[in-house]
């Protein structure tokens, strides 16, 4: 009882294969771990089949998927905050030195950084920077207003600085350190 070629499987299977990576990439900035940003992303695709052809006829299917992993990362933000335990457990994992990613040692610097973050301006920094949505997509992906995000963006770009040093910031685009050449607000 398999999908007919072309079907809402076969839409699924090709976006699996072309933005998995990618989404898996932007969630583990909004995340902070690279097992639950897998594992979010992978709830979105399960998701995603479960809709079939209403998934299938999306205008813009990987936004959609991203939304949803977003707000299943907030989901399990939430559970985790109301159990210390298990929240114990998380700080003990993240605190191991090694990252089995296989990121460069700047992005492991800049994730370890956004963990720091409070929630609202990490989603926002990982989205626009390291996803490279634009402001207006990062807003409609969390379902606030454009000047909500540019404020977080802002503010969290001001504590990524204060956090990494001012020496080296990040260009979260690329995860790699720049050395400034000169001193500019970025707004």
């Amino acid at each position: 009882m398999g999908e007919r070629p072309g079907g809402p499987d076969d839409v699924v299977a090709q976006l699996f294969d072309g933005a998995y990576r990618r989404l898996v990439v932007q969630l583990h900035g909004v995340c902070g771990d690279l097992t639950e940003a897998e594992e979010v992303v992978q709830e979105a695709f399960v998701r995603a089949v479960a809709r079939g052809r209403r998934f299938a006829e999306l205008e813009n299917p990987e936004a959609w998927l991203r939304t949803v992993a977003v707000n299943q990362a907030r989901s399990r933000h939430r559970r985790r905050r109301r159990g210390e335990v298990l929240h114990l457990v998380r700080e003990r994992q993240a605190d191991r030195p090694g990252d089995r990613s296989g990121a460069s040692d700047a992005h492991v610097t800049l994730v370890a950084a956004l963990r720091q973050l409070p929630a609202a301006q990490r989603e926002a920094i990982a989205l626009h920077h390291l996803a490279d949505l634009p402001v207006t997509e990062v807003a409609r992906t969390l379902g606030v207003p454009v000047g909500t995000v540019k404020a977080r963006l802002s503010r969290g770009r001001t504590a990524l600085a204060a956090l990494i040093g001012d020496e080296a910031p990040v260009d979260a685009a690329r995860a790699t350190p720049t050395v400034r050449a000169t001193r500019r607000e970025d707004a």
